[in-house]
């Protein structure tokens, strides 16, 4: 093998699990440094820097980070039930414990640079590009057809998960940047806005539409079968405050898990979240399923809905068609009926969350956009461009229903392309993240940042009482952590963006590192293959898709090889070593964003 790149911005991002998880590659672990600490603030602009919304993302994220947190993987043989950190919930402290100061320390609106930008579409993916780019002095109007701003994170999150003096915060951080914002304005046609010479247009207005289920009965059962994300909405603005006391939930994902929980908060006492695959193939998030189950729902799995019974004009129940699971030679799986007697469930409403689709009556299909055969905006890959070179698209727009992190993520990217299209330059040309490594050395063996490893097992969360929560649909559920538990549980974080760094030239073999690694993943070997090597090291590398750091040679020939996947970052290794050869550094990586520094050098300096 070769000797390990460590100045690839990608290495070490890569070695930060949580980070490289994120859609918006927060950098998790220096905020988490700062909330042990009571910097909250400084904690909060580090969220709002990259992932916009650190309230509202702290009571909401899909956490992609905690599955890839390095604390579930090496408690996996000193804990019955390994468990991430809780990086989205530490968020939410960051967030709820912040100063007032941070609103001083965002950018202040910027002289007007004469480029006119229209988003369409209030949501999270709009707002992250009215963020990034109000800043740089364009002139930015966001148009939505509600009262505020938000999206579908005012409209359909429950305020019990989400209050909705969080969403006004947040949202208003960003328009008081000097964002014009054009609320009750529905875009009715993209050849008029386009026609009102707007030097981009970026269409963030999600994937509106519900999908049906075109059942047996539903004409006669209309008035109690309802779409989801629309029943959500009508919840959200009061214009639903009660529902049948035996209710049916249709769809495995998010969706139906918020439907389920609202409608036990509006007078359902018999409530069943009903789905066609089997538990663990659920589209919901395991917290987002274990909440449900924890206000008393059932999931019935492994029932596919055939049709709706009626009575005398009114819905009385559905059937269902009991099927297994069975997979092929290759691991498809295939629903099959087992041959029991259809299920009947009684009911009085029905909600269906079977899915989202992206809608877009508005946009006439001879404007010059493109679209392919599922009915999405045809893009160019990672620049999130259109056909027509000034419209772009982002968030559950753009390649359809995902979540709030990743319509961040999109926000950002298309707002670096908008930047670079109106200063002349080739949006695909990107250049690389920045990155540092900073020594935290500050004497012989020692180190500025606390490097013992909590043995704490994840901390829960608590919760307001069940008689008080679920006597209204506004009473939010999670208390969050206070300032001690907050301390206790920023402390199980391992600290993985201080990396240990090898110097070869500067070791004597001792094998030192080796003995104390508590971890047994430092190996001094020939050098070989990657599959070989792999194989010989003290402890084998069995996970291929985390990297092996590997040194240059040494005097003996051998090589220092560590398996990044289990490292504990503890820094034994380089507290142990009588050379210095091993230092412990911070990593800190920022990724691109629109200005100056997303354009090219020859431009900047012309300019």
């Amino acid at each position: 093998m070769q000797r390990t790149d460590i100045a690839d911005p990608a290495y070490f991002h890569k070695v930060v699990d949580c980070q490289w998880a994120c859609p918006a590659h927060t950098p998790v672990p220096e905020y988490i440094r700062l909330i042990a600490q009571g910097r909250y603030s400084d904690a909060y602009m580090i969220n709002w820097v990259s992932n916009v919304f650190p309230g509202i993302l702290g009571r909401t994220c899909d956490r992609p980070c905690e599955p890839a947190c390095r604390r579930g993987r090496v408690e996996e043989n000193n804990a019955g039930d390994p468990e991430p950190v809780a990086i989205c919930r530490l968020k939410r402290v960051a967030a709820d414990m912040k100063g007032d100061d941070v609103q001083a320390r965002m950018p202040k609106p910027a002289k007007k640079n004469g480029k006119r930008i229209a988003c369409v579409g209030a949501g999270p993916a709009s707002l992250t590009v009215a963020r990034d780019l109000a800043p740089l002095g364009y002139d930015v109007t966001v148009f939505d057809g509600e009262a505020k701003a938000g999206g579908f994170m005012w409209t359909q999150i429950p305020r019990f998960r989400l209050p909705e003096s969080v969403i006004d915060q947040e949202t208003g951080f960003i328009m008081n940047l000097g964002v014009n914002f054009v609320s009750g304005k529905r875009i009715e046609s993209m050849k008029a806005l386009m026609a009102q010479g707007y030097d981009a247009i970026f269409v963030g207005c999600g994937a509106p539409r519900g999908r049906k289920l075109e059942l047996p009965g539903l004409e006669e059962s209309r008035a109690n079968v309802h779409i989801g994300i629309d029943w959500l909405a009508s919840v959200s603005f009061g214009h639903v405050t009660k529902i049948g006391k035996r209710v049916i939930v249709l769809g495995g994902g998010n969706t139906a898990m918020d439907c389920c929980r609202s409608a036990r908060r509006l007078g359902g006492e018999d409530v069943k979240v009903i789905v066609r695959s089997g538990f663990e193939e659920m589209k919901a998030s395991p917290w987002e399923k274990e909440d449900a189950m924890h206000e008393g729902i059932p999931i019935v799995n492994f029932h596919v809905p055939k049709a709706f019974v009626h009575e005398g004009g009114r819905l009385t129940g559905m059937t269902f068609e009991i099927v297994k699971a069975e997979y092929d030679a290759k691991g498809r799986r295939q629903l099959v009926p087992t041959g029991e007697p259809d299920a009947f469930f009684a009911c009085d409403d029905v909600l269906v969350a079977v899915g989202q689709e992206n809608a877009f009556p508005w946009i006439e299909r001879d404007c010059g956009i493109a679209f392919d055969e599922w009915g999405l905006p045809k893009l160019l890959k990672d620049t999130f461009q259109s056909s027509v070179p000034n419209v772009f698209f982002g968030g559950d727009s753009a390649y359809g229903p995902k979540n709030i992190i990743t319509a961040v993520a999109h926000g950002h990217e298309a707002a670096v392309s908008i930047d670079k299209l109106l200063h002349g330059e080739e949006i695909y040309v990107r250049p690389p993240p920045m990155t540092n490594l900073m020594s935290q050395k500050m004497g012989i063996h020692e180190w500025s940042y606390d490097n013992d490893t909590s043995n704490d097992l994840r901390y829960k969360v608590p919760w307001a009482k069940a008689e008080k929560a679920l006597a209204s649909i506004k009473v939010e559920v999670e208390l969050g952590f206070d300032v001690a538990t907050a301390v206790k549980e920023a402390g199980r974080c391992l600290n993985c963006d201080v990396q240990t760094v090898f110097v070869e030239s500067a070791c004597i073999e001792c094998d030192a590192c080796v003995d104390i690694c508590p971890m047994d993943c430092i190996t001094f070997t020939d050098n070989g293959e990657e599959g070989d090597l792999r194989q010989r090291l003290k402890a084998p590398a069995l996970n291929l898709a985390q990297s092996l750091y590997v040194s240059g040679g040494l005097k003996t020939g051998r090589i220092m090889v560590k398996d990044e996947d289990v490292c504990l970052h503890c820094g034994l290794c380089a507290e142990r070593c009588p050379t210095g050869a091993w230092d412990m550094q911070k990593f800190l990586l920022k990724t691109t964003q629109a200005g100056p520094t997303c354009r090219s050098h020859k431009e900047e300096v012309a300019a």
